[in-house]
């Protein structure tokens, strides 16, 4: 049984492989059946036992290049600046998408929206840096907000961009998106209650694991009071 599901494994990922190299090269248009079961030197009734239909295994081959993708931004050290690793997690994430838009396209369509194991994995990625700039006092919406916001500005950025005509291509727009959020998000230094109570709420919200003397029941609460 171990043995037959090792197989099944290994040959699946060939597929899944093969898929995804057509895929990024060539489109989803390319990703036939017969294409697929060539380049990983099968036979077509191979992907019928494992796949339902083509759009499962498109599904399954933006997955895997996705989950690659999400697998390097997590190699990535932080640095002593929780913006400036929010700012370049956001061009990789821009590069990315320009660099796949087939990929990319699939990810996003919302007839066939799913939220994948890689989705799942990049956006807490995200969440965790938008949590180390809260930790800093620099957040002036709540987390969930600004997790949010940078989701969205970044799909509408890449978006924008893969649309584009050539002769209107604007180089700077990922910068200048990126700077129209940072001015939406962050206060400029660390949070002073008189000056910028949202920074000081975001900031008190990230040291609510570690307070002594509340149940999760009371951390709940106080933490719902804090995002009102």
């Amino acid at each position: 049984m171990a043995a037959n599901t090792q197989r099944r494994d290994i040959t699946r990922d060939r597929i899944v492989k093969a898929a995804a190299d057509l895929l990024c090269d060539q489109g989803p248009a390319a990703v036939t059946t017969r294409r697929v079961a060539h380049e990983a030197g099968l036979q077509p009734p191979a992907l019928y036992r494992l796949f339902e239909d083509k759009d499962a295994l498109l599904d399954a081959a933006a997955e895997h290049v996705f989950a690659e993708h999400v697998a390097n931004k997590r190699t990535v050290v932080p640095s002593d600046d929780p913006v400036e690793d929010l700012r370049a997690g956001w061009h990789t994430q821009i590069d990315f998408g320009l660099a796949n838009p087939y990929v990319y396209g699939l990810l996003l369509d919302p007839a066939r929206a799913r939220n994948t194991p890689a989705q799942a994995r990049g956006v807490r990625i995200l969440a965790e840096r938008v949590h180390r700039i809260a930790a800093a006092g620099r957040l002036r919406v709540s987390e969930e907000r600004a997790v949010n916001l940078v989701r969205a500005a970044g799909v509408g950025t890449v978006h924008t961009l893969l649309t584009l005509p050539p002769e209107q291509s604007d180089p700077n727009l990922a910068d200048a998106a990126f700077d129209a959020i940072a001015r939406a998000i962050l206060v400029d230094s660390p949070a002073v209650p008189d000056r910028d109570p949202a920074a000081v709420v975001a900031a008190f919200r990230t040291l609510l694991p570690e307070l002594p003397g509340l149940s999760r029941t009371e951390a709940a609460l106080l933490d719902e009071w804090l995002r009102r």
